[in-house]
């Protein structure tokens, strides 16, 4: 990556005239006190927290949409790029790090939450975190809910527009599923709905990955239901308790199970063994759960007494690892400066049974990583119904469930890092004969440049493009570039893992 003294002598003129255009905006520069505050604030990596990391020649943090239209105009007659950042959960950092000059576009102050319980919709911001979502929703409805994911500091900005996953997808599918309008910035500096954006962008941007197309500015999202209270449950394993024989029919049971029901499994690296904990929610109460279970997975030993019933809204607070308890006013509070450690994070599809024999290389390899863990997140119910084509998200029909592999390590260092990433490269190669396959179908939200990049600056990006497109978008991606051709041929929203337009 480039310094920020590199970044800085590569086009001075035109950092100028940027700075300048902006001036009467929110903006810190690296001159500025708070801008080392303002650009951890949310870093949730720690590799690229380093001082050699390239820096931004500025960040706009946004209190206004007229700030979004003026960075977008402003960045792109002076030939900067732009990365647009909510939560900072891109797990490459592709939200805040680039090769070339740019601005980071921080949309966090843009939190507003507008629940409308008569009509079953709510207006996001981009800013928002999906916990302040949550919370919204519940401050007005005690049975309604929205598809989202389980960490509850993702901003909804780059979450819904990734795809948005989470333990409601069995029964009511992906976030953006469930979005029915959006408001944008587009790449003339205009303030776009639906209606006037056309619907080839708005099917683009729910699930291709807004940064390619525009300036997510809201989400508008349609409250699904859930019942009073949900039933919550955890149930741990180890492989001398039998772990591998439980996990094995898990695959198998997993996604047929009832769509109220979703049931992880996390693989973790405990004392020196692996510990496989089932993590469920079920939308009733227990006495309906346990016969449900009991029928169909009798193995996982389901009992009365590992299940709670709690309101939806504390279920969240329990996926997210909070203490039953905590009051739910944790869901709006956003740390200063995020607790982070290294990690990097690879994803795949499941479309068949792992073999018994397999598992225990599996586990070999896990307890020889160390630091290595899995979740493995169920397919099957609604994601079964929904065509591939419907959104740019095409991984549904087939899938067993979804692997997100991880790989965290606190110590500092260059060679600490190659070691670990080395390792989880080695593990993913190894995982390659036991998921899908041609293409080798990726998880946009599970950020991961191993499956190709593109240099924003060079000018065959397109080819480029197809190397990780055809991964995360399969037949979709055709489309995709489409609609990029159509809404900014120029190619300004642009970063490593874009949508190319043709003309590129």
């Amino acid at each position: 990556m480039l310094s920020f003294s590199q970044v800085n002598s590569h086009s001075p003129i035109k950092i100028k005239k940027f700075l300048s255009c902006i001036s009467n905006h929110p903006t810190y520069t690296p001159d500025n006190s708070s801008f080392t505050s303002i650009l951890n604030m949310h870093i949730q990596n720690k590799r690229f927290k380093l001082e050699t990391t390239s820096k931004p020649v500025a960040i706009i943090t946004a209190q206004h949409e007229s700030h979004v239209q003026k960075t977008v105009t402003c960045a792109k007659s002076n030939a900067i790029q732009i990365r647009i950042r909510s939560g900072g959960h891109d797990y490459e950092g592709l939200s805040y790090v680039s090769d070339v000059p740019f601005v980071i576009l921080d949309m966090f102050l843009l939190q507003n939450v507008d629940v409308n319980v008569e009509d079953g919709t709510a207006w996001v911001q981009a800013g928002a975190t999906v916990g302040q979502v949550y919370y919204n929703i519940a401050n007005k409805s005690k049975v309604h809910a929205f598809p989202g994911g389980v960490c509850i500091t993702l901003g909804a900005g780059g979450h819904f527009s990734g795809g948005g996953y989470g333990n409601l997808m069995r029964k009511y599918g992906l976030s953006v599923d469930n979005i029915i309008d959006a408001k944008i910035v587009d790449v003339k500096g205009n303030i776009l709905d639906r209606n006037s954006m056309g619907e080839d962008l708005f099917w683009a941007i729910r699930g291709g990955g807004g940064a390619s197309f525009a300036v997510i500015l809201a989400w508008k999202i349609k409250l699904v239901s859930v019942p009073q209270e949900v039933t919550v449950f955890k149930v741990k394993w180890t492989l001398k308790e039998g772990a591998t024989d439980i996990i094995y029919k898990w695959q198998q049971v997993a996604s047929k199970l009832h769509e109220d029901l979703f049931l992880r499994a996390m693989l973790t690296v405990v004392n020196e063994t692996v510990q496989v904990s089932f993590i469920g929610q079920f939308l009733g109460h227990t006495e309906r759960l346990l016969p449900l279970v009991n029928e169909r997975f009798p193995e996982l030993g389901l009992k009365q007494s590992d299940c709670i019933q709690m309101p939806w809204i504390n279920s969240t607070l329990y996926w997210a690892g909070h203490p039953i308890g905590t009051p739910i006013e944790t869901l709006t509070s956003i740390p200063k400066e995020p607790m982070i450690s290294y990690f990097k994070a690879k994803s795949d599809y499941v479309k068949h049974p792992i073999p018994k024999d397999k598992l225990m290389s599996i586990w070999d390899l896990m307890i020889k990583g160390e630091n290595i863990w899995m979740q493995w997140n169920p397919y099957g119910g609604r994601m079964e119904q929904i065509s591939p084509s419907e959104t740019p998200f095409p991984h549904r029909a087939g899938n067993l469930f979804l692997i997100q592999y991880y790989m965290s390590w606190k110590e500092d260092g260059i060679e600490v890092a190659n070691r670990n990433i080395k390792y989880l490269r080695m593990f993913y190669e190894f995982m390659s004969p036991l998921v899908s396959r041609f293409p080798r179908e990726t998880f946009l939200n599970y950020r991961d440049i191993d499956i190709g990049v593109k240099h924003p600056s060079t000018s065959d990006t397109l080819d480029m493009a197809r190397t990780y497109g055809g991964k995360l978008f399969k037949d979709n991606f055709e489309k995709l570039v489409q609609v990029k051709t159509r809404v900014d041929p120029e190619n300004f929203f642009s970063y490593e893992q874009s949508i190319a337009p043709y003309s590129y």
